[in-house]
């Protein structure tokens, strides 16, 4: 899939939806022909993600903007930090302000909540996914503030990875029967994954040959005696109610990955403010 025809058709919507025939409230004050230099900085602690998307929407309205980050994608920013200065129309800067800080203050939150996770996980050997839980027809950047914040991408969607969840695995009538079906219809080359909330199911899974099997809802000790049965055959996932306090003893189970949803489906902004600081 080409992610960045994705992109550009979000810009599109989002244009359409915030712009659309124009700013009238600059177009009545602020001459044509008028310039000006714009900062983006931080107010927060975080770490920054979205400039190349930002850069994108001004580029939309003016293709000879002056565009200078301070920073890249990925970088750990101090509350009053400087991150990015604009030298562009009077117009363009303002025409592009709301929807540029939109998406780099979602993103750079996504950046940094992923970044706090991370952290927590240094020194294990446990790693840390997303989830398909983003907004609708933002996936593609709320993934992308994953990567820039350490973490790791699960699967994309549901057309780039086999995963038999319960709904799956009741209508087959097992997930022997489910994994054998999938198998059946799907190239080899397609990684499998199997969720399961037992010991029994583990094994099932395991016996089916899954690649990743899913450790739902269940407790420390029950994971880490499916690590224990699993003991490196296929790589392991834990997965439900999974946040900060819990991490490095979900880690110590020995699971290979721990994914969490709230890193995208509980996104709390980052605060980036822009002002004209030059006419």
């Amino acid at each position: 899939m080409n992610y960045d025809s994705l992109i550009e058709r979000l810009l599109d919507l989002a244009i359409e939806e915030d712009i659309a025939t124009g700013d009238i409230s600059t177009n009545a004050i602020i001459p044509v022909h008028s310039r000006a230099v714009a900062e983006m900085k931080a107010k927060a602690d975080g770490v920054i993600s979205g400039l190349e998307i930002a850069r994108r929407v001004y580029e939309r309205f003016e293709k000879d903007i002056k565009w200078e980050p301070l920073v890249t994608d990925g970088t750990p920013v101090k509350k009053g930090d400087i991150i990015l200065r604009i030298e562009a129309g009077y117009r363009t800067l303002l025409l592009g302000e709301r929807l540029s800080l939109n998406i780099l203050q979602r993103m750079s939150g996504i950046a940094t909540a992923t970044a706090n996770y991370v952290k927590e996980l240094a020194g294990t050997r446990t790693q840390l996914l997303d989830t398909r839980k983003t907004a609708p027809g933002l996936r593609v950047l709320d993934k992308m503030a994953v990567h820039h914040g350490g973490g790791m991408n699960h699967r994309m969607g549901l057309y780039d990875m086999i995963m038999l969840k319960d709904n799956h695995i009741k209508l087959a009538g097992g997930i022997p029967n489910a994994v054998k079906a999938a198998r059946a219809n799907l190239p080899l080359s397609i990684k499998l994954e199997v969720e399961t909330t037992t010991l029994e199911e583990v094994q099932q899974a395991l016996d089916c040959g899954a690649d990743i099997i899913m450790l739902d809802n269940m407790t420390n000790e029950m994971m880490a005696e499916a690590v224990r049965l699993i003991n490196g055959r296929a790589k392991t996932e834990a997965s439900g109610n999974m946040n900060i306090p819990r991490l490095k003893s979900v880690a110590a189970t020995g699971v290979d990955y721990i994914s969490v949803g709230a890193l995208t489906h509980s996104v709390t902004a980052m605060d980036i403010s822009m002002n004209i600081v030059m006419i």
